[in-house]
């Protein structure tokens, strides 16, 4: 019987000998995983894949797409599959700070009529969060997950609460309707790890999804992981070695889109405002690590780096007002960095 029939097995891996036995786990892990996912989600397997090399560097996704493409559904649908707490948060422009990481009230004893404070958590308090539409609230209440997405806690009342771990904010946003929302500051921007574009289903992919979703059934999933286990499995990730060569390549890339580097292109200088920072260059690595596990393999690779570099950058690069009047796309910038900077 595979491990998967039985529902009451949440850890499919045993406990590895040592990381080499733990990389080839992971990846036999990550095919139960997308065929539990497959059983709702169809197609997008890129931005699954991606979703797991976040999930599994300890990073942060804001997809971007328009409405309909199961944004929402995947990011359960991952929860459920791997046995984590998942909350959702409907961002709208009258949310609050207090509304997303939580309150204090005020409590009064019926015996002794002492009052103290206490603590009511948030939706934040969850090992997944989906922000949906996350730039529909102001700049006040999208800055309250700032802590909580890069230290992992939360301050209340002048107290600091440690969040659950594994923890990972997964945010969505509609890229074409701009009415009544407010752009992420940079800074926001910057703590996402990726920036996942969700495309239209292809034709026999769509037909499938109507067929699906217009019928009674709705598949059971079997979970696959423990939470537990997740955590160990993010520790192999930071294990993973990677050789000088791809870490200079990963710095490069991100240095070459800034245009006040001295080795900064004519393009870049002409069309950039502001390049990647040092972050970009973090997770490209902790990223690579991640797919290099993901796909059974213990060293990370200068072909990793370059296949996350447009969902690792793209959010991190601004354009000034002549590439926008010029009709060029980030995306264009990134592949002209992917061509011009030179592999060691």
């Amino acid at each position: 019987m595979s491990p998967l029939s039985d529902t009451t097995a949440v850890d499919v891996i045993a406990p590895a000998k040592n990381d080499l036995a733990a990389v080839e786990e992971i990846a036999h892990a990550r095919d139960q995983i997308l065929t539990e996912i497959h059983k709702r989600i169809i197609g997008q397997d890129l931005v699954i894949d991606h979703l797991l090399t976040a999930l599994f560097a300890r990073g942060h996704c804001l997809f971007v797409g328009v409405p309909g493409l199961a944004k929402t559904l995947l990011i359960s649908t991952l929860a459920e599959t791997l046995n984590l707490d998942f909350s959702r948060i409907q961002f709208t422009p009258d949310l609050m700070p207090s509304d997303i990481t939580g309150t204090e009230i005020l409590e009064e004893e019926q015996t002794t009529g002492k009052r103290t404070f206490r603590f009511i958590k948030g939706p934040l308090f969850a090992n997944i969060v989906l922000a949906d539409e996350i730039n529909r609230t102001p700049p006040k209440t999208q800055a309250a997950l700032l802590q909580s997405m890069q230290e992992h806690k939360i301050t209340a009342g002048g107290t600091t609460y440690d969040l659950q771990l594994p923890f990972s904010v997964f945010a969505t946003q509609n890229p074409i309707e701009q009415e009544g929302t407010y752009p992420l500051p940079e800074a926001q921007l910057d703590r996402f790890m990726f920036q996942v574009d969700v495309s239209y289903p292809s034709e026999s992919e769509e037909e499938e999804i109507v067929r699906q979703q217009t019928s009674d059934h709705r598949a059971t999933l079997n979970p696959v992981l423990s939470p537990e286990r997740i955590l160990e499995l993010q520790q192999l990730v930071l294990r993973v070695p990677v050789a000088e060569h791809v870490i200079k390549y990963a710095v490069a890339l991100c240095r070459g889109s800034r245009p006040s580097e001295p080795g900064a292109s004519d393009l870049v200088r002409n069309y950039v405002s502001w390049g990647a920072g040092p972050r970009a260059s973090q997770n490209l690595i902790l990223a690579s690590k991640a797919k290099a596990i993901l796909s059974g393999r213990f060293a990370a690779s200068i072909d990793d780096v370059s296949a996350l570099a447009l969902p690792i950058l793209q959010h991190r690069i601004l354009l000034n007002y002549r590439a926008e009047a010029e009709g060029l796309r980030t995306h264009q910038v990134i592949a002209h960095l992917l061509e011009s900077t030179p592999r060691p």
